[in-house]
């Protein structure tokens, strides 16, 4: 790499030598970063995108041109704390202007840059964008600590207890389902264009192919050459795409990915669903995680995670010996006991949309309460595997495609490290989980699931107070913004939601 010069340095490109300085990156990383910075040289590459997560779990990031990404290999580039105040609709909720506007954070006073640092290993060309790279990066404050409200930092921490607690990693298996329509009208106008806290009217779309036949092969020969087209795209940027399914609704897809560890798998739900997004577009298409679309017979979509944790040597410790009479191990029946008992105020991360709280019914292969079973879709942590199966698992098929991925994650591992370090009981399996009524019904309702986050200790404890402050009160602002629209069915999706919701995710 080149080395840094003042004007690279005047150039708005992060704080010099900020990355060395600090010490952010690991030997692996700086490897990477050779690779990537000779890669761009390689490819004649025109620009690379550095984004991450916002709140929401929406891309945020800044497009360098390629003749400075040896300068943000070096010293990260400076980004404005701007996102951290949005709510999911781009209404700024904090008063950046105000001393400790930010739940009481006056380092964020001003709205200050912080230094969006590259995380070289996430880099990836994207092949329906010539000529551009792509990366995912972290926050930090200039000197050089980690910025809490960075969702990927959060679940690197989680993991990193994990792994020196116990000696364990996390390993996660992506099941999504989204919709993908055809754009038929698109008329942005001064009058539906929108602005802070009300999306811009949404696309007018029709079904690209007819629903409600499962798994049907004719039906998925009909968007077979979408499906083509996306795969190639995803296998290209490196995610290990494994089965692509026609599901119920019309346009309705599911994509499952082969397990991997830990920030890896929240990276891989990040570049999959921008992946899926903008090759949908160059289609025609829209594409949406929205878990139930404010359109005629379209279900909802969930994202079911499939979990373990897994030793030093790759080995699977759910698994019980050939032989058991348990399904489960012991430090397995701890950490599923754990995701039970915070089930409920879990739902702000796994669930964090007024939307996705429609999937909560019963008999309708979602979960409406804390319950686990063996192989038993009903159930909210669905067992699967036995004695000498080393790819015994759970499935936790609580979440909505809308989730933050890192969030979502963290609070799987947080849950599930607090049953470890307790010793929880997981108790026995239920046959019948939507009759299980001794098991916590789950919060039907966006504004319950606030509530009960707000109030659990431990999420507070794992996170921070001001962290689970600040999240309450960007969902506070969404929640308002929705009750004051005033058009509530509990049968029917309103107006409201599908605004909000379906061009956003």
């Amino acid at each position: 790499m080149t080395t840094t010069t003042a004007l690279d340095a005047g150039n708005a490109i992060g704080t010099v030598d900020f990355i060395k300085k600090y010490g952010l990156w690991t030997p692996e990383q700086e490897a990477a970063a050779e690779r990537m910075s000779a890669q761009v040289k390689e490819k004649c590459l025109r620009t690379v995108r550095v984004a991450m997560a916002d709140p929401h779990g929406k891309l945020r990031g800044k497009t360098i041109l390629a003749g400075l990404v040896d300068s943000i290999l070096r010293n990260g580039i400076d980004f404005s704390t701007a996102i951290w105040h949005f709510d999911t609709a781009d209404t700024i909720v904090y008063n950046a202007f105000e001393k400790n506007g930010l739940v009481g954070d006056e380092e964020l006073t001003g709205f200050p840059d912080v230094i969006l640092v590259p995380d070289p290993l996430t880099f990836t060309e994207l092949p329906w964008a010539q000529g551009t790279g792509w990366c995912l990066g972290n926050a930090y404050y200039n000197d050089g600590r980690p910025v809490p409200y960075d969702a990927r930092y959060q679940l690197k921490k989680q993991l990193d207890i994990l792994e020196s607690t116990y000696g364990l990693r996390f390993l996660a298996g992506l099941e999504v389902e989204f919709y993908l329509t055809r754009v038929v009208g698109q008329s942005l106008t001064l009058e539906n264009l929108g602005g802070p806290g009300v999306p811009p009217e949404p696309p007018t779309v029709a079904p690209i192919a007819a629903g409600y036949a499962y798994q049907s092969e004719d039906h998925q020969d009909q968007i077979e050459e979408v499906l083509a087209v996306l795969a190639d795209n995803i296998q290209a940027v490196g995610l290990p795409l494994r089965t692509m399914e026609d599901e119920w609704g019309p346009g309705q897809c599911e994509f499952t990915f082969s397990p991997m560890v830990g920030l890896q798998a929240a990276d891989a739900m990040l570049l999959f669903k921008t992946a899926v997004k903008q090759v949908g577009r160059r289609l025609g298409l829209h594409a949406s995680f929205m878990c139930s679309p404010g359109l005629p017979g379209f279900f909802a979509s969930g994202w079911h995670l499939h979990q373990s944790l897994i030793d030093a040597n790759g080995v699977n410790v759910f698994t019980t010996e050939p032989g058991s009479t348990e399904t489960l191990s012991p430090t397995a029946r701890a950490f599923l006991a754990g995701l039970l008992e915070h089930a409920c105020a879990a739902s702000v991360f796994t669930t964090p949309t007024i939307n996705g709280y429609r999937r909560r019914k019963p008999y309708s292969l979602a979960p409406d309460r804390s319950t686990w079973g063996i192989d038993n879709r009903a159930a909210m942590l669905r067992v699967q595997g036995g004695p000498g199966d080393p790819a015994t698992h759970v499935e936790n098929r609580v979440g909505e495609p809308a989730a933050n991925p890192y969030l979502y994650l963290a609070s799987q591992v947080i849950s599930g490290l607090d049953g470890l370090d307790r010793g929880l009981e997981l108790g026995s399996p239920e046959l019948e989980p939507y009759a299980a009524t001794h098991r916590p019904l789950l919060p039907a309702t966006l504004m319950d699931a606030t509530d009960l986050l707000s109030d659990n200790a431990m999420f507070r404890g794992a996170f921070g107070d001001r962290f689970v402050d600040w999240i309450l009160g960007l969902k506070k602002s969404e929640i308002d913004r929705f009750l004051a629209a005033g058009d509530w069915d509990p049968d029917a999706v309103s107006e409201w939601e599908h605004r909000e919701y379906f061009t956003q995710y």
